[in-house]
């Protein structure tokens, strides 16, 4: 369960009819953009086959991979590497296998060399995520790992170890997929790219490295009923009518605080999510994100001091599932012995409730999301949770929350500089 700790924020007016109106059209299917609300039944409602499919290839992956190479942008890499990443580490490609590298998600060839020079001589597996396949990143991206797959192993059995999880009927990477024979997984047609992460798009990257996502679904369903109940309680309620007060309150900017190197891709994933969701018509709260306490030490001068245009909503698990204790020494040369018996969790949670007690002070309103524990089941809930405040926020301030309009004039303006027709 989340909990969303207002006390932060001042007196603020909640408006919870106008939620409320907006999860009903959620439920119903009556707001705008409403032929990608696919997410909001998908924790109960999918296709069991295709899970199963997923699971056992994702089975077949750890078995014999020692690196797993997963290629697609946005919606199609941030949702899996987000739970990879909190719920592994970032650095679980340095513990167990396989090792799985993300690419294709920009436009850099020393980062896909470097790839290319991380796994020779390992045992390789291609998960290429992509709904057309004619995304330039991605696929370019894949161009040259299907390259180094078929000299490496053969076509025939370099098919056999590339997965791609793309259209159900149509688009170039399903085209080349059925030619050659690659494993394919669906990219629904009624949910968009960064509403994706609970579909195959996320499923496969997420069970190859070992996550239970039969749990990851559950706390997602438990998360997705509990938003859309209709109770103005809710958690994503709340926390949909806290940030469009504030943001109607002058506060344009919101800053998702998080405790350390492991919840970065969250922190990215958050940001597409509301970015992408919200920013229309010259409208819409900017999504950003601050380590606890890392970038304290660098932008927490801005956030203490700056322009009081932002809110900061900090985001923290009540249990950690792995905890160091802080030793006692005699010297007490660094004059640390007053936490010497202490858990980091402990030291976070004073680090956090300072920092909250600094930036109220300061003028800045401070929401509190709390999530129960680090665990698979806790992130489905936490996932359902952002992506329904999202839904309805969105809603609330009168936009689509599920097209993406400016996106589309960048791809215009490279394509005619690279000389596209």
């Amino acid at each position: 369960m989340i909990k969303v700790n207002l006390d932060g924020c001042g007196s603020l007016e909640l408006n919870r009819s106008k939620a409320l109106e907006a999860v009903k059209m959620l439920k119903e299917g009556t707001g705008k953009g409403n032929d990608y609300i696919g997410w909001t039944t998908l924790p109960f409602d999918y296709d069991k086959d295709e899970f199963d499919r997923i699971i056992k290839a994702a089975e077949k992956i750890r078995k014999d991979a020692d690196a797993l190479v997963v290629i697609g942008i946005g919606g199609s890499y941030l949702g899996a590497r987000a739970v990879i990443e909190l719920l592994k580490t970032a650095r679980h490609n340095e513990i167990e296998k396989p090792a799985i590298y993300f690419i294709g998600n920009g436009i850099d060839g020393a980062d896909l060399n470097q790839v290319l020079e991380l796994i020779k001589n390992k045992n390789v597996y291609v998960n290429v995520i992509s709904k057309s396949g004619t995304t330039l990143e991605p696929a370019l991206a894949f161009r040259i790992i299907r390259e180094y797959m078929e000299k490496t192993y053969g076509k025939e059995e370099a098919a056999n170890r590339i997965f791609a999880t793309t259209d159900k009927a149509r688009g170039a990477l399903k085209s080349l997929a059925d030619a050659e024979g690659y494993e394919t997984f669906v990219v629904p047609d009624n949910i968009g790219g960064r509403y994706s992460v609970l579909t195959a798009v996320g499923l496969l990257p997420i069970a190859a490295a070992g996550i239970d996502i039969k749990e990851l679904m559950a706390g997602a369903e438990t998360g997705i009923k509990e938003a859309l109940s209709g109770n103005d309680d809710a958690a994503s309620v709340v926390y949909a009518c806290a940030r469009q007060a504030l943001y109607n309150n002058g506060k344009k900017v919101e800053i998702l605080s998080y405790p350390g190197e492991n919840y970065r891709f969250m922190a990215e994933w958050y940001k597409q999510l509301y970015g992408e969701s919200e920013g229309k018509a010259h409208l819409g709260i900017y999504p950003s994100s601050c380590e606890l306490t890392a970038d304290l030490h660098s932008l927490g001068q801005y956030i203490q001091d700056g322009e009081r245009i932002l809110f900061e909503t900090i985001f923290r698990f009540e249990k950690e599932t792995i905890e160091v204790t802080v030793p006692f020494d005699e010297a007490n040369g660094d004059g640390l012995n007053y936490v010497a018996g202490k858990k980091y969790s402990e030291v976070f949670k004073a680090a956090a409730a300072g920092v909250k007690q600094a930036h109220i002070t300061g003028g800045v309103p401070v929401i509190e999301l709390i999530a129960d524990d680090v665990s698979a089941r806790s992130l489905g809930e936490i996932i359902a949770f952002f992506e329904a405040a999202c839904g309805i926020s969105g809603y609330m301030q009168g936009v689509n929350p599920f097209d993406q309009p400016g996106v589309e004039e960048y791809k215009k303006n490279m394509f005619a500089l690279l000389g596209k027709k």
